[in-house]
């Protein structure tokens, strides 16, 4: 959701930015049904509507009529929708509600007034929901190149980058980040996040390590929603000597470009997002796949961990292994350096405009 924002603001700035009166943007959000995008996409001021999807690949026979009933009325509801708005260009950015809006719209338009299909795959490796739609496109917008070893040789790619978030590039000074989230500059932060709802293993292997990593570290951990109530108990119960270098939150909006600025080691799961926002900053990485991810994350794990910007620790050997990986990783500083710098070879900042710079030659097309 997130790069479909970031590229959304892209395109806004350059229709605001623009002289002549040929470019005019008007834009469409399509979503799932009772998802939590709705809200947050209508507070950035996108227009949005549902509409019913389903998967059906590794579902039980139980389900599997009703999720492909839910695809038929996502497909006539896509139908519906390409009629009032009369697309020049869609995005599709994965999940299964691409897949009825992508059939739709071929079903919808022939000849060479049909809208045309960019498919942006975050993942090194794509989903079976942009899979499916890899066929029906005009144009694919790449996070990184090894991602070509699933695509035909004949359709046409870009490798653009990861688009991060508008709000991330506002984070330039480390003192300033600091500053942001409470910290002192002369102990080493270390940050550890599991994404908007946690990661349980993540969360409770730093919490039993908390009494030895505190007192030579500071941490910023991000534990998510549902653990927030279990992380409040247990920060209370830390020593006060120690509580000062302890800063949880359940997720951080606005700072959390100020969070990975100033980590000097973040620890976290490996999907889409460590391609972009870990490069932009340079911050090295211990990666933990999540294990139910299908292989996606350790994909993305293993493309990082073979450019020296990151380590991977399995979920599995979290409990054994997270406190002494940390505290060896800190112990050597030039390790962290040469992380580091390999992390920040790989950024690709202007990867939003990249993918607008596509969608506006795709709708002149």
């Amino acid at each position: 959701m997130y790069p479909a924002l970031s590229i959304l603001q892209a395109l806004a700035t350059r229709d605001s930015l623009s002289a002549s009166k040929d470019f005019a943007l008007q834009t469409l959000w399509v979503g799932g049904e009772g998802g939590m995008e709705a809200d947050l996409v209508r507070r950035a001021g996108i227009d949005f509507k549902a509409i019913p999807a389903a998967g059906v690949h590794g579902v039980g026979l139980k389900a599997l009529p009703g999720n492909l009933v839910k695809l038929a009325r996502g497909l006539l509801a896509s139908l519906r929708i390409l009629a009032e708005f009369r697309p020049q260009v869609l995005l599709f950015t994965g999940g299964f509600v691409a897949v009825p809006m992508a059939f739709a719209s071929r079903l919808a338009f022939w000849g060479k007034n049909r809208p045309r299909h960019l498919v942006y795959i975050p993942d090194i490796e794509p989903g079976l929901a942009l899979k499916a739609l890899l066929w029906l496109s005009d144009h694919t917008a790449l996070t990184n190149p090894d991602s070509k070893a699933f695509l035909s040789a004949s359709l046409p790619s870009t490798v653009t980058g990861y688009p991060v978030r508008t709000e991330l590039l506002n984070w330039k000074e480390r003192s300033q980040a600091l500053q942001a989230l409470n910290l002192v500059e002369d102990l080493p932060v270390l940050l550890v996040m599991g994404g908007s709802k946690g990661a349980r293993s993540i969360n409770r292997a730093l919490m039993a390590a908390l009494p030895v990593l505190l007192p030579r570290m500071q941490i910023v951990h991000l534990t998510g929603q549902l653990d927030w109530p279990e992380v409040q108990q247990a920060a209370d119960k830390l020593p006060a000597d120690l509580r000062s270098n302890y800063h949880p939150y359940p997720y951080l909006h606005a700072e959390m470009g100020a969070a990975l600025l100033a980590a000097d080691l973040a620890v976290g799961r490996a999907g889409a997002s460590c391609l972009g926002e870990f490069p932009l900053f340079g911050t090295p990485a211990i990666l933990v796949p999540y294990p139910f991810a299908w292989r996606y994350q350790r994909v993305n794990a293993d493309y990082l961990v073979r450019h020296g910007a990151a380590v991977m620790l399995k979920d599995a050997d979290l409990k054994d292994q997270f406190t002494s990986l940390v505290t060896g990783m800190f112990d050597n500083p030039d390790q962290l350096r040469e992380m580091r710098k390999a992390m920040a070879q790989l950024a690709q900042p202007e990867a939003a405009g990249s993918i607008a710079n596509i969608l506006v030659n795709l709708a002149a097309a």
